[in-house]
């Protein structure tokens, strides 16, 4: 069996523009949500974001480090923060000179739930306002979701498999998961992997708020309003950004001296068919995603010491999912910590899952469990589960989980371990 590792990391998000001050902050418990900037929200039900920050900002983020300024004009910023992130992860990886051989063997799989939203509502307005001679000529390849794993491909050259996953919230563990499973089967010694989303825009937020999904009741305290598993949470903050990591085979990353993270060795994936928004009321779908990452890692839940949970803020879901914990985990509850990141970020729709999982490995690197902001007043369905309230806890971390659930009922989950 091919063995999977991963041996490189990237990442865009509200926190920052690089691995090591996105990490730094979230275990410092800072927080990226604030006013949306991007445009006038007055008349929006929610009115707050976790917005990825310019590039003059403390920890913003310059596209021009790595991506051409005429891509940056033709395309969505969800493909502008996952080129980034890519070529973070390269870097890392050490991989900017791969010969033509490696290259042969390299490929992408980088999705995202809902890409060129804001292209498409702004593209919308042309044609409405201005006639269809006006509507650009990038307007088609700016929006793809493919085009994060096409641009990058091209940039790069990487000539392995060219693949984008669309699965809602789920995007960026399925996308991990699948180019995982594409080295196993030899299809590939490397691949990028991961996902990314930029929908902060009026018809993003107009469409998320009108769902019932957003958070509103926070609208004055931006930084509170993002809650897991709080009594007085209301719903989700959007945040926007990518996460890429480099999966390469063990055995060639070995050969060739790499620095290795850590081990994908579970993956599971299900559905829920019960609702398109709603989560099964059992926690069934889960609940089996959870049980078959474990199985194909070979490992049982006292292996395991950190969940990064979905974990959303919304009143439901976070409910179904510690249910579906406690089920699973049994009397490993007591020994294992859970935590949820979107309390810090938002929550990234398609980069959620890579995003997370990249929280997942640097936990496994630095023995540290980052924590649950604003965990002020538990549900009474918390007691007796450590979701790290606040604080970044320092222990021993052998093996995570990461969790992703998305619309449609679509469910992934990863299991990587120290190596």
């Amino acid at each position: 069996m091919r063995r999977v590792v991963v041996t490189g990391l990237g990442l865009v998000t509200p926190l920052g523009a690089d691995v090591e001050t996105v990490w730094a902050n979230l275990i410092a418990g800072k927080s990226g949500a604030g006013p949306i900037t991007r445009f006038d929200a007055s008349d929006q039900k929610c009115r707050i974001a976790c917005e990825v920050k310019p590039a003059d900002h403390e920890y913003g983020f310059d596209p021009n480090k790595r991506v051409d300024h005429k891509v940056q004009r033709q395309v969505d910023p969800f493909i502008v923060y996952g080129i980034d992130a890519a070529g973070q992860a390269i870097e890392d990886a050490g991989l900017t000179d791969m010969d033509e051989a490696m290259r042969l063997r390299a490929g992408c799989s980088i999705g995202s739930g809902i890409g060129g939203l804001p292209g498409i509502e702004s593209e919308s307005l042309v044609l409405h306002e201005k006639g269809p001679s006006r509507v650009s000529p990038h307007f088609v390849h700016g929006r793809l979701i493919n085009l994060i794993s096409g641009q990058v491909s091209i940039k790069y050259g990487l000539m392995g498999p060219n693949h984008a996953v669309v699965t809602a919230c789920s995007t960026g563990a399925h996308s991990i998961g699948d180019a995982a499973r594409m080295i196993r089967d030899d299809d590939a010694d490397i691949m990028l992997a991961g996902g990314a989303e930029g929908t902060i825009c009026p018809i993003g937020i107009a469409g998320f708020a009108q769902a019932r999904a957003l958070s509103t009741a926070f609208n004055d305290e931006p930084t509170r309003a993002s809650r897991p598993y709080d009594q007085a949470r209301d719903g989700f903050v959007m945040g926007e950004g990518a996460g890429v990591v480099v999966l390469e085979e063990y055995e060639h990353a070995k050969a060739r001296g790499a620095k290795i993270y850590a081990e994908v060795v579970g993956y599971g994936l299900s559905g829920d068919a019960y609702h398109v928004t709603a989560p099964h009321p059992e926690g069934s779908g889960a609940f089996r995603s959870m049980q078959m990452a474990l199985k194909k890692a070979g490992m049982t839940p006292a292996d395991i010491d950190y969940i990064n949970a979905h974990g959303t803020s919304t009143p439901l879901g976070d409910e179904l999912e510690l249910g579906a914990v406690r089920r699973l985990f049994g009397d490993a509850i007591q020994t294992v910590s859970m935590s949820s990141t979107k309390s810090a970020i938002g929550h990234l729709l398609g980069g959620a899952g890579a995003v997370e999982s990249i929280f997942c490995i640097l936990a496994l690197r630095d023995q540290v469990v980052p924590p649950t902001l604003n965990l002020d007043n538990p549900s009474e369905s918390c007691v007796g589960v450590d979701l790290v309230p606040h604080t970044a806890k320092k222990r021993e971390v052998r093996a995570v989980l990461n969790n992703s659930f998305g619309f449609g009922g679509t469910n992934a989950s990863l299991v990587m371990k120290k190596i």
